[in-house]
């Protein structure tokens, strides 16, 4: 006899809410018309992401397993006409936290599975703390944050036998082809850095950045490694995993240990406010890259990792950030995905840490603060017996800003549910092509075909069909090799 508890689940014949109303939409969330902010009563995302963040204690869901150092950010180039951020004028050299990981992997997997690296940096500044979550590749998986959780949970294990599945994993990616540009760059050698010290960040989503004269520019982030870019072949990955599981994280500490301190070069793309309205691709679309013959690499700084953790536990594994921490002369932009991290990444951090996790020593600003939340567990800074709210009588300051924010953007239309406005530029197989025919050499090709075709050998159908028309899709000459492949390689 059944569990009769599941039946409510396998019943229903499309999703609801968890209260068990029609769910409407899984693939696309509120927004103010289809190029519009999301809404924050889209109370189906807000659920999604809440109870996502929540499905698992302790350890990160996802980026679990990983490490980090402490630095310095000097910004040796003049970009005020961009942007009037403090750590962002001449000479001003900030603090840093700079956190690598693994994004699929528990805690205890190894640091050279194939997979996308987060490279998440916490910049201590005189104006609060800036938080800038990226990667080591400049685009996603996704566009849409309501695919975030089906995403995530289809690259971690099978609910029956606990175990990582190709299948699953293709069968996410070819039913959502805004993947292929990802996808793309993950296979490839991307997907296997040599080490933390040998692979570039970039912010990945599209942030503004303001002026003193409140002009606003549309930015992308690019570190680029001073070590070089250097990769594993796909047997020395797996060869590693075995041999020391925690070989990346070994590598930081032991090299700044021996003062070999790794650099990175950060450079901006800019592009003027208007521009993005008109632009032939989409800018705000965490899939795409904006052309650099379009938009040039800006220089802005260097940064440098020089002091390791004293405790791991404190400083890195409850080390905390989100993209919702920017400071004046910075602010996000219409991008989905980062819109939707502003609100997720912070409540991670209360389900995983507490409700004062920004109290803990690794994760306090260095400036004055004055904050109204108060109480809660672990609450061991406070306001002594100033008043708890605001506004108040009795001198604690509070803000009253009113009128159009300086680091926003207008928007106008019905709430809808509904994908980007399609522009000309805006098909999901075309950057992943470039990337293959114009970035990748041949022996790269090569290896990305013998690593794709690797990958779905145990794929079954219908996913394997509809992963070949995938990478055709992207090019049909790599398309047509990878099903040669795995033809071959099946007989």
């Amino acid at each position: 006899m059944s569990d009769q508890r599941t039946c409510p689940y396998a019943a229903a014949a499309a999703s609801t809410t968890g209260a068990g109303a029609p769910a409407i939409n899984d693939r696309n969330s509120l927004t103010l018309g289809a190029d519009g902010p999301i809404l924050l009563h889209d109370v189906h995302l807000i659920e999604q992401l809440a109870h996502f963040n929540r499905e698992k204690t302790i350890e990160r869901q996802p980026h679990a397993k990983g490490s980090g150092a402490f630095g310095v950010f000097e910004t040796t180039e003049d970009v005020s006409a961009y942007t009037k951020a403090a750590l962002f004028q001449p000479g001003v050299t900030t603090e840093v936290l700079l956190r690598f990981s693994t994004v699929a992997g528990e805690q205890g997997s190894p640091d050279t599975w194939r997979d996308v690296r987060g490279f998440s940096l916490k910049f201590y500044t005189s104006e609060g703390n800036y938080d800038l979550v990226g990667n080591n590749t400049p685009v996603f998986f996704l566009r849409d944050p309501m695919k975030f959780p089906h995403f995530i949970r289809s690259q971690k294990r099978l609910p029956a036998s606990g175990l990582r599945d190709a299948t699953m994993q293709w069968d996410f990616w070819t039913n959502n082809p805004e993947s292929a540009h990802q996808v793309t760059y993950v296979m490839g050698q991307r997907g296997l850095p040599r080490t933390w010290r040998h692979m570039n960040g970039y912010g990945s989503h599209t942030y503004m950045w303001v002026n003193d004269k409140g002009e606003k520019f549309w930015v992308k982030y690019h570190f680029h490694t001073q070590q070089g870019l250097k990769f594993f072949s796909n047997e020395e990955a797996t060869a590693m995993s075995g041999v020391d599981a925690d070989f990346h994280r070994r590598d930081l500490f032991d090299a700044i240990e021996r003062g070999e301190f790794p650099k990175w070069t950060l450079s901006v793309q800019v592009m003027p406010y208007e521009v993005a309205k008109t632009y032939r691709i989409n800018p705000f679309d965490l899939t795409k890259t904006w052309p650099k013959k379009d938009f040039p690499l800006i220089p802005v700084g260097v940064l440098t990792l020089n002091r390791n953790p004293e405790n791991f536990f404190a400083q890195i594994e409850q080390a905390a950030f989100s993209p919702g921490n920017t400071v004046p002369g910075i602010g996000l932009s219409p991008d989905r995905m980062l819109l939707a991290r502003s609100f997720a990444y912070a409540d991670a951090q209360r389900n995983r840490i507490g409700a004062n996790f920004h109290q803990l020593p690794v994760n306090q600003p260095k400036c004055p603060v004055n904050t109204y939340m108060f109480d809660g567990p672990m609450a061991y800074h406070h306001s002594g017996s100033a008043p708890v709210y605001a506004t108040n009588s009795f001198g604690r300051p509070w803000s009253d800003q009113t009128g159009p924010v300086e680091n926003g953007w207008e928007a106008d239309g019905a709430m809808v549910r509904s994908a980007y406005t399609l522009r000309e530029g805006d098909d999901d197989f075309s950057q992943a092509g470039i990337l293959v025919r114009e970035v990748m050499d041949d022996a790269q090709r090569a290896a990305l075909v013998e690593t794709v075709a690797g990958s779905l050998l145990d794929v079954k159908e219908p996913v394997r069909a509809r992963a070949f028309q995938y990478w055709r899709n992207i090019d049909a000459d790599i398309g047509a090799r990878i099903e040669e492949a795995v033809n071959t390689a099946s007989i």
